[in-house]
């Protein structure tokens, strides 16, 4: 072999070492990132256009004040209000899985509390004609003052509409980040009635509210990396446009405070996506879970 020739092996042989370490030392974030799907001009009365935020960087986030989940205190706990039908259970069961797998911690159902904890001063009928209850009072009267000790965050689930204040219509969650605890409601994810044909919908839309308000009480702001569960949403239409996957910046944020393995919370996600007919959340955690071959 002609001493050229050699040399040319030799930097053919460097270069596949060099791009082979390269690979390897791509951390999991940094893999993923090829697939998150980057955010178009905000349209008229979206999230975005109505609100001028501050873009949340890594380093932002590992400096700021947040909730650590630690030994004695990493559960999630999910608190329904209300009376629940057979398929409303089912949901609240299937979001506690959910949440088990996307937070990769613990996730517990407590026993449901009746309607009537909640005064009659905290109650209102809508301009629809159904009961609303009053957001703030269900947070600081019941969820707070309940928080189990070993739980991380506090999740209310109500089967009643929520109205932050007066002047408002509606709210699909509110919560208190430094105290860890927020509620959502499962009224308007179904349009008041929960059925067979609308119970998929109306499930994944309870999965991106709670994962979305979970992930504001771990210290994580609104996404404005790429389209994201994290990303602001002012509108049902703008939750179901949103992927209820964390891009790859969110991913980064929650896997340092929490330290999942990867590759074993996108087994369980895909496995949860495909026994519910989730779809494109399958097709979408499939793909983050192919590059980690």
């Amino acid at each position: 072999m002609s001493q050229a020739r050699y040399r040319l092996t030799l930097y053919a042989i460097l270069l596949i070492f060099l791009f082979s370490c390269q690979k390897k030392d791509k951390s999991y974030p940094e893999t993923i990132a090829i697939n998150d799907v980057k955010l178009t001009d905000p349209r008229p009365g979206s999230w975005r256009y109505n609100h001028d935020e501050k873009f949340q960087k890594l380093e932002d986030f590992q400096n700021s004040k947040k909730i650590i989940p630690e030994p004695g205190k990493n559960i999630i706990y999910l608190q329904p209000i209300g009376s629940f039908n057979q398929l409303q259970q089912k949901e609240l069961q299937l979001t506690r899985e959910y949440l088990n797998a996307y937070y990769q911690l613990e996730t517990k159902i407590l026993p449901a509390l009746p309607n009537s904890i909640i005064a009659q001063t905290a109650k209102r009928i809508s301009k629809e004609g159904h009961e609303q209850v009053l957001a703030s009072y269900v947070l600081n009267n019941i969820l707070i003052k309940r928080k189990p000790k070993d739980g991380v965050v506090l999740m209310g689930i109500t089967e009643r509409d929520l109205y932050p204040r007066p002047e408002w219509n509606y709210v699909f969650g509110f919560a208190s980040y430094e105290d860890g605890a927020g509620v959502t409601s499962l009224y308007r994810f179904a349009n008041g009635n929960l059925t067979e044909s609308n119970f998929n919908e109306s499930l994944l839309r309870l999965m991106k509210i709670s994962s979305h308000e979970i992930g504001h009480m771990f210290g994580i702001s609104h996404c404005l990396n790429a389209n994201c569960v994290m990303s602001g949403t002012n509108s049902l239409s703008e939750t179901d446009f949103h992927f209820a996957r964390a891009c790859s910046l969110c991913q980064q944020k929650m896997n340092s405070s929490i330290r999942y393995d990867p590759e074993k919370r996108l087994t369980e996600l895909k496995k949860f996506f495909e026994n519910q007919d989730l779809n494109a959340e399958l097709t979408r955690a499939e793909a983050d879970w192919n590059l980690l071959k």
